[in-house]
């Protein structure tokens, strides 16, 4: 499965105007260490497919993980 960190990062950041790349980036390896310490997968794809890291911004990307806490 091939993905567009760039792409994916450019829809978050644009669906969501309060959010910087920093506070995205912070999401992104939280979610991805919830995942690597086995939390299951929020789409149809196996973690043992795809890098922790890029299904969390995929997750992340397709609203089924919320960031919050950021003001």
């Amino acid at each position: 499965m091939e993905i567009s960190v760039e792409k994916l990062t450019a829809k978050v950041l644009e669906e969501n105007p309060e959010l910087d790349r920093y506070q995205l980036s912070v999401a992104i390896r939280k979610r991805a260490d919830e995942l690597s310490n086995g939390a299951p997968s929020k789409l149809s794809v196996s973690i043992k497919d795809i890098k922790p890291i890029d299904l969390a911004l995929m997750e992340i990307a397709e609203g089924l993980v919320k960031v919050k806490g950021f003001k």
